[in-house]
């Protein structure tokens, strides 16, 4: 697939953005601050998934705004397509392909493929849990509407029974326990989906991962991916039951999906703590190709690969290995320099000035 014409309207600094784009390579370049992020984060939330930055909506819409509109032409197996997305500031954001509404942002995803890189990627190795499973779940959710559900479901689940926690005070009782029977009967079900799709989805990409980090690093050195769960093993019934009483008191669900981790070892050390910093960088932009791997395989498409000034962190020797890694897709990245390594060969060049969109 790739991105023909791109609208934005009130997001962030892009007023009145309008922009057709090549479907090989595309630079950006610009001056800090200036809005090459924000075009290039525009583009990876028509695709359902959020900020790559972490924003959340009152951030997106340009100051003054009550809404900010993205809106693009997707080229998909020859057939064209409009996505819009308004992101409001009062009332529910709305998304639509081909003016007919979607359900859930996250049903974007069958239409809009992307695989974004970005500086912040260092954080997937280095950072907090919730990372790594957001990078688990965003990319089997790319291929699996069923996935999708299922995720949707399990956090409306999650949400009602520490409600129901939270509303016992650390009180045990009757009717506490028989209402934990209800949303227990439901966690499970969501769960064990969610976890046999996770182990599925690390089992596949193990091979890719060890690959890519071979090529981009440069050296041989063994990459072992493990999900970290405390109640696959004997059953979410039997973890929830263990660890009852302290729910009760601490008024939260403390076992199951929601609390699990992605180790990624190098060498059979856990990457977090005991990498360099270059090796934890390879780790991270070998995720995401892995992760482009995937989605292709699944989808049998190509997404669209956005870069974000990433190679400015690499020295020499790994951007040009990540070069040669990159898929023949379309391809937009940018640059606060215009420089880009060699055997990358811009087709087209925009320059963003304060928000504004100029070709060079």
């Amino acid at each position: 697939m790739n991105i023909k014409h791109l609208w934005l309207t009130d997001f962030r600094n892009h007023l009145t953005t309008d922009v057709e784009l090549d479907e090989k390579t595309t630079l950006i370049v610009g001056l800090n601050g200036h809005g090459k992020t924000n075009l290039i984060e525009g583009i990876h939330l028509l695709s359902g998934a959020r900020s790559f930055r972490g924003a959340k909506v009152d951030a997106l819409v340009a100051n003054g705004k009550p809404s900010a509109y993205l809106r693009a032409e997707v080229e998909q197996n020859d057939r064209s397509c409009l996505v819009e997305i308004e992101l409001a500031l009062q009332g529910r954001s709305k998304a639509q392909v081909n003016k007919q509404k979607v359900k859930r942002f996250r049903d974007l995803g069958d239409t809009v493929r992307i695989v974004v890189f970005s500086p912040d990627d260092l954080e997937i190795i280095k950072g907090p849990p919730s990372m790594r499973r957001s990078l688990l779940d965003e990319t089997i959710a790319i291929g699996s509407a069923e996935f999708r559900a299922v995720r949707t479901e399990f956090d409306q689940i999650l949400r009602q029974r520490n409600n129901l926690l939270k509303q016992a005070r650390g009180r045990h009782s009757d009717d506490l326990e028989s209402n934990l029977l209800v949303w227990d009967a439901q966690l499970i079900e969501a769960a064990d989906a969610i976890g046999e799709s996770r182990e599925n989805f690390v089992a596949s990409i193990q091979p890719v991962v060890a690959d890519f980090y071979q090529r981009v690093a440069g050296v041989n050195s063994d990459v072992l991916l493990r999900l970290d769960t405390d109640w696959r093993a004997e059953g979410l019934a039997d973890a929830l039951s263990k660890y009852k009483r302290d729910e009760i008191r601490r008024g939260m669900t403390l076992v199951g999906p929601h609390r699990d981790d992605l180790m990624i070892l190098l060498g059979s050390l856990n990457s977090r703590s005991h990498a360099s910093q270059g090796e934890q960088r390879s780790l991270a932009l070998a995720l995401r190709l892995a992760t482009y791997v995937y989605v292709e395989e699944v989808t049998g498409d190509q997404a669209v690969v956005l870069l974000d000034d990433v190679f400015s962190e690499l020295d020499e020797n790994r951007a040009r290995r990540l070069v040669e890694c990159l898929p023949d897709s379309q391809i937009i990245l940018t640059s606060a320099t215009g420089t880009v390594p060699v055997g990358i060969e811009p087709s087209q060049t925009l320059e963003v000035i304060e928000g504004q969109i100029h070709v060079r």
